[in-house]
Formats: C-alpha cells, structure tokens, sequence
C-alpha cells in the first residue's frame, strides 16, 4: 500500500478534525485514492495538549518543514506569520502544501504561487473558502468549460448569523453580536468578520480564480455591518427583501467588480434564504447557468473535509507530469488577465435609502427634484411618521445607477435645511438570469 506522509502545522478545531476524518475515514479514503494518508508529525506550540490518538508530536516546527519523509505539509496555523515563512520553508523543501488560511492566500498567493510553480509543486487551498463547500475545486474545474460571469456568495457564518438573529428576532446588531460570541461563533475582537475583512479575503480569492485574474485584495470595496440597525432590516422585509453581508464578483466589458458590503436581495432567490452560520455561494456561468453550492462554512469536520479533498487530488497527482497539475487560479500562469479592477464609483446597481426629514410640506419634492437633476429614477417610496421626534422616514429604492451619481446627490440631500443625519444607503442586487 502506497504512503502519503502528511506533516501539519498547527493543533487546533480543524487540525483536529483532519486528524478525526482521517482515522474514521480511513479505509474509504483508501478505496478512493490508492494511499494511505499517514499523518507524520504535527507541530505544536506546546507539548501539555490532548493526544489521544498518540500522534508524534513537536515544538520544533523544523520537525516538519525539513523531515525528510513527509510529502505534504498542511498549515492550519491562521494569521500571516509565522505561516507565511513556514509555508516558504516548506516549499523550499520541496513540501507540496495545503493550506486553510485565506488571509495568507489572498495577501501573499501570488508569490506563493510562484515559488511553487517555480519547484514544481502543488499549493492547494480548498479549505480556505467556505469551509466544506467544495466551491474552489467548483471553479477551478467543474465550470472549465463556462465563462463565469458573475458570483455572489454569503461566505461568513458570523455575519449571517447576526443578520438572520436581527431579522427574525428583532434584535439590534449589539444583541446579536453578544450572542454570537457566547455561542463561539463571533471572535472576542469580531472585526474581521463585522466589517467584512474575511469575506474580502474570500471574495478575492473566489474572483481570481473566476476571472483568470492575479490575487487583488488591496483593491475590494469592503463595508461591514456594524452600522445596520433593526429599522433598515424591517424596512427592507416590508419592500421584500432580505439583508445579507454579500461578496460580489462581476465581469464586465468595462472592468472587474470586486465588492463586499450588505445588500438587499428579493426575498424569493434562493440566496436570500440562507440563514444562520451557513454559507452559499451563486454561480452564474454562460453554459451552465446559475450554480448555488451550500453549506457549513466553517467549523472543525466541514473545513477538514475540504483539506482531505486536497490531500486526495495531491496523492493522485504525484507520478504525474508536472505539466498536468491543475492552476493554482485555474488558469495557465501566463494567461491570467490584467483587466481593471472598478472603483466603486463606478459600479452599476440599484439603491435602498433612508432619510430622515423634518415632516412638513415641500421636502419630498426637493429630494426627488435632485435625485432627477442626477438621472435617478425611482422604483417605489414609503414614508413613515415618527411619533416622539415629528421627523419622516423617507425609504425609497432606485432603480439602477452609478453609484457616484447616488453618491452626488446624497450629499446634495444632506445639505437641506430640513434633513436630519446622514441618509442611509443600502445597494440592491438580484441574481436572476
């Protein structure tokens, strides 16, 4: 029986799972690959830990990174570094890698990519996006003969968590986020789940391996959720909607879109339907269609899956030509695109506002005359008294625009005399052909 000699750093939730996968699924793994998977040596930061499969264990990274008689090394660390230089050490080495972290992949792939292309060795990271949804090797591979068009995915269960608590409890975005980390699903510091810096890292690498285009996160527009109160959330369900912290990727004759932020989805789509710590992903691709691919976005079992996905198309590849391996962003090294990435002034999509207005006659006419002066059209308008203050909310959706036109006239709104606040600015997407 042939040997995969697997090396991991790092000891944690996914770790663990790997190793758990790898035990109870053992002889299916084998059925299906030809290989046992034999896990070598982990690396830990210390030694005082369960063992309770008295696997080798130790604290000298190096342990790993330069043995001899691994074949893969996994990296399920997190964060930057020291994994960056741990993941370079091993490709020195002539380590293939697999890795989980998707900050790493999206700040760091492209030269990461490089240096293993440069050596002739595989760098998988299936595990880095969506947990156990098999959305990269749907990319990469299933949809080869498509033109990708467009995606749309809700891609951290945090986020999602928090938005489906204030929609179907009522509670305010603070309430949710309490809860969410008593039950371990939100960090102690949430920020880069609330304000979307993780969703970005996604995003980016979900859109280069769409597109054909080089790892980009420095140029995704990113807007949290920490801002979105209960009221936006109701109104919103009223118009029949659905708010959900999207990561949007679209190809255009123009340029590329790259964008994370809250947004409106009818509440008919399939996608406006995922709810909890669940995640999904949309699809639209000119041969297929549209694809939505669901599922646990994270935890320990889900994302270890994924890593055993990569750990299998490795065992396969090993006697092949490196010619045969697949891109790292699915498509060949020199033909990636340069196409531009959009501003987001320069996006095209229709609008959800809320303003606040003293409630007397004349102001209604002076925001729609300017939202005219800007070529904006409007799809429909409630308003709505409050009680307490003698001030309106305005709600209005738009049709489609440039959001620098919005933008404009937003800050013409602003500036009458007889609006309070800053007006609130959603965008609204739908994903059907």
């Amino acid at each position: 029986m042939k040997r995969l000699n697997i090396g991991i750093l790092g000891f944690g939730t996914v770790a663990t799972g790997v190793v758990d996968l790898i035990k109870e699924n053992h002889a299916e793994i084998t059925r299906r690959t030809g290989y046992e998977f034999a896990i070598e040596k982990i690396f830990v930061r210390s030694m005082d830990r369960d063992n309770p499969y008295g696997l080798s264990l130790t604290t000298d990274v190096n342990d790993v990174l330069m043995n001899p008689n691994i074949d893969v090394v996994v990296e399920l660390m997190g964060g930057i570094e020291p994994s960056l230089s741990y993941i370079q050490t091993a490709l020195d080495h002539n380590k293939h890698v697999i890795t989980a972290n998707k900050a790493l992949i999206a700040t760091h792939g492209n030269e990461l990519f490089k240096k293993a292309a440069e050596k002739g060795l595989m760098l998988m990271f299936e595990a880095s996006v969506a947990g156990g949804i098999p959305v990269i090797k749907t990319l990469r591979e299933s949809l080869i003969g498509n033109k990708i068009e467009s995606l749309a995915g809700i891609i951290n269960g945090t986020g999602n968590y928090i938005l489906t608590e204030m929609k179907e409890k009522g509670r305010s975005f603070e309430d949710a986020l309490k809860d969410a980390q008593a039950l371990g699903y939100a960090e102690a510091d949430p920020t880069f789940d609330v304000e979307g810096i993780d969703a970005a890292h996604k995003l980016t690498i979900l859109a280069s391996i769409a597109f054909g285009i080089p790892l980009q996160f420095d140029k995704v527009f990113i807007e949290g959720i920490s801002s979105l109160e209960t009221e936006d959330i109701q109104y919103a369900n009223q118009l029949g909607y659905t708010i959900k912290h999207l990561g949007i990727a679209k190809y255009l004759p123009e340029g590329i879109e790259i964008r994370v932020h809250p947004t409106l989805i009818p509440k008919s789509e399939l996608i406006s339907n995922v709810n909890g710590v669940m995640n999904a992903v949309l699809v639209k691709a000119n041969g297929v269609g549209p694809v939505l691919s669901y599922g646990a976005g994270a935890g320990g079992k889900p994302t270890a899956s994924s890593v055993l996905s990569d750990l299998a198309d490795i065992s396969r590849m090993l006697d092949a030509d490196k010619a045969q391996y697949v891109p790292y962003l699915a498509f060949q090294n020199q033909a990636l695109s340069n196409a531009p990435i959009l501003p987001q002034a320069e996006i095209h999509t229709a609008y959800y506002l809320r303003i606040k207005a003293v409630d007397q006659p004349g102001v209604l006419s002076d925001i729609t005359h300017i939202l005219a002066q800007h070529d904006i059209s409007i799809e429909l308008m409630i308003q709505t008294k409050s009680v307490d203050d003698n001030l309106a909310n305005i709600i209005m959706t738009t049709h489609e625009t440039k959001e620098h036109s919005i933008l404009e006239s937003l800050r013409a709104i602003e500036a009458l005399a007889n609006i309070r606040g800053k007006a609130k600015l959603l965008r609204i997407e739908s994903f059907r052909s």
